[in-house]
């Protein structure tokens, strides 16, 4: 037989199987209609796993992108030298509070030395209450910074300046604050120009800072800026160190510009060749490195829940699908005796328990939008729902129906259709 001749075959073939997969599709529908009860509490377990599933990896993503945005984002191309570092034990806390303080000595040196940095800022901070007047605003950062922490920090002023290098060099008592610290002290009013005190000094306005919002609650808009000199003089206490902002040129040029700076701290520090560093670089890897180990336990644990409810599910809908077998026997010896083959009746019962198990997935993904939306209305808990973590939900729940409904579906093939027909409901 030519090609020509076959392909109206395979059209009809074609037809006929599109006709029956959707005459199962509303068998199946049908009859979870006829059940509303029992397929919710069937269901009950699949909502729950994909409820768990989805809301926890939306809030997981959020969370990584804030993080990564707010966190995270040191500048361009920038790394921290701090004295403490990030510390996850108390071992290497106590192993970091041992190491002797950043000095000015010390920045200099990394500032003057570097051939390899775009710009190197100095930083140090406190808190402490801040008046105007008869006003007060409390637990106000106070910042003691060199001119190049602004940009490399991207702070930038919506009137006045930013502090220059002749403020660091005289140690003026000159600060740029924060909008939330502006809008305290003078509402309505320019900021510029006015004073305000700080500890035991006068400070006169010279910028008020862009706000830049929150981070996990916490505003960033409440600081108090002043030169780094002026702050040593004023604010130092014992042990405090200075953090150090370098720029690297490039991000290609970031391992080799820390290569170099660990190399200048090294030297004047003297540590001893092979010893461990007597300081800490922070660079963003390190801060996202430190903080998906945390969100990989956190998932880790949602997987190991949602595991459970989904093989808590499928039992139940294997269970509910053999009861279906039993109730349907004379039905499904109508059927074979009509001329259903085998493979029909596999069909229909794999059909039901799929459907079955999307419903429930596609309700337990309307349940986690519905926290989310919830939790986001009401915390500063960033929440972003990912089409993918959709997508795998249902899948996941699709194949629990399909896996469990296997046995019911085959235990209902092989049935005898005369031993069926004389079954009684």
């Amino acid at each position: 037989m030519s090609a020509v001749a076959k392909f109206p075959n395979f059209l009809s073939k074609a037809r006929q199987t599109t006709v029956a997969a959707q005459e199962t599709f509303w068998i199946a529908l049908d009859t979870l209609r006829a059940h509303k009860l029992r397929t919710f509490l069937t269901l009950l377990g699949v909502i729950l796993a994909v409820a768990t599933l989805v809301a926890v990896m939306s809030i997981l993503n959020g969370l990584n992108v804030y993080v990564a945005d707010k966190v995270a984002n040191l500048g361009a191309n920038a790394y921290v030298i701090d004295r403490i570092g990030i510390v996850t034990n108390f071992e290497e806390w106590n192993k970091a509070r041992k190491r002797p303080p950043l000095d000015m000595a010390d920045f200099e040196a990394v500032r003057d030395g570097m051939k390899l940095a775009e710009q190197v800022a100095g930083e140090q901070d406190t808190i402490a209450d801040v008046r105007q007047g008869n006003q007060l605003s409390e637990d106000v950062s106070i910042i003691g910074a060199s001119p190049a922490f602004a940009e490399i920090r991207d702070i930038d002023v919506m009137n006045g300046r930013l502090l220059v290098d002749v403020d660091e060099e005289h140690g003026a008592s000159v600060c740029v604050v924060g909008y939330d610290v502006a809008e305290k002290f003078f509402p309505g009013v320019d900021a510029v120009g006015k004073e305000i005190r700080a500890g035991q000094s006068q400070y006169q306005i010279v910028g008020v800072a862009k706000p830049k919002g929150t981070v996990f609650g916490q505003s960033q808009d409440n600081f108090v800026m002043i030169p780094l000199r002026t702050y040593r003089k004023e604010w130092l206490a014992k042990f405090d160190s200075v953090s150090m902002f370098v720029q690297a040129r490039s991000p290609e040029g970031m391992p080799a510009a820390e290569d170099e700076s660990r190399v200048i701290l090294r030297s004047r520090r003297h540590v001893p060749y092979g010893a461990e560093d007597n300081f800490a670089i922070i660079e963003p890897t390190s801060i996202t490195g430190l903080w998906n180990r945390i969100t990989g336990n956190a998932f880790g644990i949602a997987i190991w829940v949602t595991s459970v409810f989904l093989v808590v599910g499928g039992i139940v809908i294997m269970n509910i699908m053999l009861a279906s077998v039993t109730e349907r026997t004379r039905e499904i010896g109508l059927r074979k005796s009509l001329g259903a083959r085998r493979r029909h009746i596999v069909l229909q019962f794999l059909t039901e328990s799929s459907l079955l198990a999307a419903s429930g997935g596609i309700a337990g993904v309307v349940l986690a939008l519905g926290i989310s939306q919830l939790v986001r209305s009401v915390t500063p808990i960033p929440i972003s729902t990912p089409v993918f973590a959709i997508c795998i939900a249902l899948l996941l729940s699709t194949a629990v129906g399909l896996f469990f409904g296997i046995y019911p579906a085959m235990r209902a093939a092989r049935l005898d259709p005369i031993e069926a027909l004389r079954a009684e409901n």
